[in-house]
C-alpha cells in the first residue's frame, strides 16, 4: 500500500497544466508557427502583436533596473560590496564570452559550414547589407564609452537605454550609501515602488504567449521555413554548437558551484520560451531579475549582473560573430591564415561589446568585425541576412541563459546566495516564503546585504 504524505496547509493548490505560463507560450508558438507556414500573410500581418508585447516590456525595464540596483545598493551600506560585485561580475564576463569566442572558431575550423558552396563575392548583392554596414562604421569603441553617459539624468529613462540607467543608477546607489541613514525614506519609497513594478511584470507576461504567438507567426510567415534549407549546414552547426556550450561549458561551472544547469533552465523554461517566441532576450530581463532574486540571489548582485550581462555577457553572439565570419570567408573560398582568425576573435571581442544595445546588433557586431580582416568580403554577409533572424533566436536564448548563470555564480562568489531558498527552487518547491526578512551575514569580500522577500 503507498502512502500519500499530506500536503502542507499552507501550499498552494497546484495549477492545471494549461494555466503554466511555458505550456502557453509553447501552444502559442506551435499555432504561430502553423498560421505562419499555412497562412504567410496573415502571419506577417500578425508582426503587430509581438512588437506590441515587446514594447510593453521595454517600457518597465529602465524603472525595474533603476529600482533593483538603487535599493540593493543602499542596503549594502559599504561601498567595498559594490567594487567587489563588479570586478568579480566582469572577470566572469570576460572569461565566458572568450571561451564563446574561441568555441566559435574550432566548431567554424572543424565542421567547416560554408565549404563547397563556390560563391563568388562579385556576384553578391551588396546594397541589401548596407544599413548594418553603415551602422558598423558608425559604432566605435570610443563612441561606446560616451554613450554610456546620458545628455540629462532623466533622457537615460526617456531613451531606454540599458547601460545609461545603469549607470545612473549605481551613481544614485553610490550617493545615498554615502548620505547613510538620512537616505532612509527614500529608500523605503523605493522599495515600495519596487514591488509595485514587479506587480506590472507578472500583469505584463500575462500577454506572453499573445506575443510569442503574433512574433513567430511573422517570422515564418516572412521568411518562411524553406529559407533555412540553403543554410542548413550554418543553422545547425549554429544550433548545435551554442547546445554544447551551454551543456558543457555552463554544465560543468553549474556543476562546479553545487548546481545544475538543467535545473536551472527548468525553472526558467517559461522566460527561455518566451526569448525563443520573440527573438528577444530583453522581453524576459525583467522576470529573470524577479525570479534570479526569488532564487535567493541578493538584489544588489541581481541589480548589477543582469543588466551589465546584457551588454557584456553575450555567450550567443560570441559564437554567432565567429562562426558567421569563418562561414563567410569558407563559402567565398578566402583562406584565412591562423593570425587573420585570432585577428577576428580579438576584435569580436571589442565590437560585440560596442554594439551592445542596437537593434540588429549582431550582424552590424558581425559588419565590424569583417571590416578588419579586408580578405573576407563583406559583402558575404548578404549570404546569412535570410537565415539570420532563425539564429537570432538561438543568440537570445545562449545569452539569457548565459545571464542566469553569472548571475546565480556571482551571488555564491559574493556569499549573497540563500543557498536553501535556491535548492527550493531549483527542485520546484514553493519559495514564495521561503526567505524571511533577515540579514545576511557579510560576506568575506566585506559585502552586506539585506535580503528581502520579494513576495
Amino acid at each position: 500500500m503507498q502512502i500519500t504524505a499530506p500536503a502542507h496547509p499552507d501550499a498552494p493548490a497546484p495549477k492545471p497544466f494549461y494555466a503554466h505560463l511555458y505550456v502557453q507560450v509553447i501552444a502559442a508558438i506551435v499555432t504561430g508557427a502553423l498560421i505562419g507556414h499555412f497562412f504567410p500573410q496573415t502571419g506577417e500581418a500578425l508582426k503587430p502583436l509581438g512588437d506590441g508585447f515587446i514594447k510593453l516590456v521595454k517600457m518597465i525595464i529602465a524603472p525595474v533596473i533603476f529600482l533593483t540596483i538603487v535599493t540593493g545598493l543602499a542596503g549594502m551600506g559599504t561601498l567595498r560590496g559594490v567594487g567587489s560585485v563588479v570586478g568579480k561580475a566582469f572577470a566572469y564576463f570576460f572569461t565566458f564570452s572568450t571561451l564563446a569566442l574561441i568555441v566559435g572558431l574550432i566548431v567554424a575550423n572543424v565542421i567547416q559550414p560554408g565549404r563547397g558552396m563556390n560563391i563568388d563575392p562579385a556576384s553578391l548583392d551588396a546594397s541589401t547589407i548596407s544599413t548594418y554596414t553603415e551602422k558598423a562604421h558608425e559604432t566605435s569603441l570610443t563612441g561606446f564609452v560616451m554613450d554610456i553617459i546620458p545628455t540629462t539624468l532623466v533622457s537615460a529613462f526617456v531613451e531606454g537605454n540599458i547601460l545609461q540607467v545603469l549607470f545612473v543608477a549605481i551613481l544614485f546607489g553610490i550617493g545615498m550609501i554615502l548620505v547613510g541613514d538620512k537616505a532612509k525614506p527614500i529608500l523605503n519609497v523605493f522599495e515600495a515602488a519596487s514591488f509595485a513594478m514587479f506587480r506590472v511584470v507578472d500583469i505584463l507576461m500575462k500577454a506572453a504567449p499573445i506575443g510569442a504567438f503574433g512574433a513567430f507567426a511573422f517570422t515564418i510567415g516572412k521568411y518562411g521555413i524553406g529559407s533555412v534549407v540553403n543554410l542548413a549546414a550554418l543553422v545547425g552547426t549554429f544550433y548545435l554548437t551554442s547546445a554544447l556550450f551551454i551543456v558543457v561549458i555552463l554544465g560543468t561551472v553549474c556543476m562546479l558551484n553545487g548546481f545544475s544547469i538543467f535545473r536551472l533552465i527548468s525553472y526558467l523554461k517559461a522566460e527561455i520560451l518566451l526569448v525563443l517566441g520573440t527573438s528577444s532576450s530583453e522581453s524576459a530581463l525583467p522576470s529573470l531579475m524577479e525570479k534570479m532574486e526569488k532564487a535567493g540571489c541578493a538584489r544588489p548582485v541581481v541589480g548589477l549582473v543582469v543588466p551589465t550581462g546584457y551588454s557584456f555577457n553575450l555567450d550567443g553572439t560570441n559564437i554567432y560573430m565567429t562562426l558567421a565570419a569563418l562561414f563567410i570567408a569558407q563559402a567565398t573560398n578566402t583562406d584565412l591564415t591562423l593570425q587573420q582568425q585570432v585577428l577576428l576573435l580579438l576584435v569580436a571581442m571589442l565590437s560585440s561589446k560596442g554594439a551592445a544595445g542596437v537593434t540588429g546588433a549582431g550582424f552590424i557586431t558581425l559588419a565590424a568585425t569583417l571590416s578588419v580582416v579586408p580578405t573576407v568580403p563583406v559583402a558575404g554577409m548578404a549570404l546569412i541576412l535570410g537565415v539570420d533572424r532563425f539564429m537570432s533566436e538561438c543568440r537570445s536564448v545562449t545569452n539569457f541563459i548565459g545571464n542566469a548563470v553569472a548571475t546565480v555564480v556571482v551571488s555564491r562568489w559574493q556569499g549573497a546566495l540563500d543557498r536553501e531558498q535556491f535548492d527550493a527552487a531549483m527542485a520546484g518547491r514553493p519559495i514564495g516564503s521561503a526567505a524571511p526578512v533577515t540579514e545576511l551575514t557579510p560576506a568575506p569580500a566585506g559585502l552586506q546585504l539585506q535580503e528581502r522577500s520579494v513576495d
